[in-house]
């Protein structure tokens, strides 16, 4: 072999070399690549305004709606997106797969539909559980959340309407859902914490740490958590107005409840709505990620083992 052969070997080898030690991304690091694409600034909505395919969903009260909203966008209750309640079942918890796709194209949702989901005054958790259902939905790719919301829309003084659309044409949805996002009590309960992944209570800490809130008529049910259960509040990903904290302060915040890079994570609440806040931070930050729909309410209910519990196991509800 001559010195020009082994010298071009060489380099090919260095080449390689390279290509091995950079790699395909990780599944973690492909979602984190994307995450950007999970929020829409006020400034890049506005220039979205009069798309044919754009779907507007403001969550929030109607008196907010009605003093002053992005043009196009349509009030939505975020429990219409929900099962229909049960006395004595979690409530919000999402519907059948069929119920479900009726209720998406209701809203106007079609398979390529560009869908933004503005957060109305101080309802962050109510928009997360929206985008997190039409994830299910099979939407995630379609899907953003204003960043700030309403508030920062109205701040940045772009243009604001007192008029309701009209109501929409009904959609046409042929994605499949993704139900891998949720899990129930029988797949939690079988390893505590769930083998592979990081389980979090999205509660306030008088809950996850057993104080509780007084009634009236003694603690509230829903005190103390899921054994193995990380403790990272809902309410402390986003600022006084509702706006999510940067993606290296989502980090630190995820770091400090014991949430390590690229771990699985499944999260619960009261009944299935501020986890979803945690939920969406997850995502922005790339971690695969399941919700435990109907969360400890639910987890009550079957009687499961509780850390830190206020009452015992006999005067929670069966």
């Amino acid at each position: 072999m001559t010195t020009f052969h082994r010298r071009l070997q060489a380099l090919l080898l260095a080449a390689t070399a390279g290509l091995v030690a950079i790699g395909a991304p990780t599944r973690a690091e492909a979602q984190g690549a994307r995450a950007p694409s999970l929020l829409i600034t006020s400034q890049e909505l506005q220039r979205l305004l009069g798309a044919n395919d754009l779907v507007l969903l403001q969550v929030g009260t109607k008196e907010d709606y009605d003093t002053g909203h992005i043009p196009g966008a349509r009030l939505v209750d975020f429990t219409a997106l929900a099962a229909p309640r049960v006395e004595g079942e979690p409530m919000l918890e999402l519907p059948a797969p069929d119920a479900l796709k009726s209720a998406v194209e209701a809203l106007g949702i079609s398979d390529n539909s560009k869908i933004v989901v503005i957060s109305g005054e101080d309802w962050g958790s109510p928009a997360t559980r929206v985008i997190f259902t039409l994830q299910v939905a099979g939407l995630g790719d379609r899907t953003q959340l204003l960043d700030g919301g309403s508030r920062r829309w109205k701040a940045a003084g772009f243009a604001m309407s007192t008029g309701t659309p009209a109501p929409p044409r009904a959609g046409h949805l042929t994605r499949a859902q993704d139900r891998s996002l949720v899990v129930d009590f029988a797949w939690l309960s079988r390893s505590l914490p769930p083998r592979g992944f990081t389980l979090v209570d999205a509660r306030a800490p008088i809950f996850y740490e057993g104080a509780g809130m007084n009634d009236g008529r003694g603690m509230k049910h829903d005190a103390g958590h899921v054994p193995g259960a990380h403790n990272l509040p809902f309410n402390t990903l986003f600022d006084d107005n509702v706006h999510l904290f940067s993606r290296e302060e989502l980090r630190q915040k995820f770091t400090a409840a014991g949430i390590n890079p690229g771990d699985s994570i499944v999260v619960y609440c009261h009944i299935g709505q501020q986890a979803t806040m945690v939920f969406f931070a997850a995502r922005l930050l790339g971690h695969p990620v399941r919700l435990y729909d109907g969360s400890f309410t639910d987890w009550e209910a079957h009687n499961g083992p509780i850390e830190n519990a206020t009452k015992p196991a006999a005067a929670r509800p069966e």
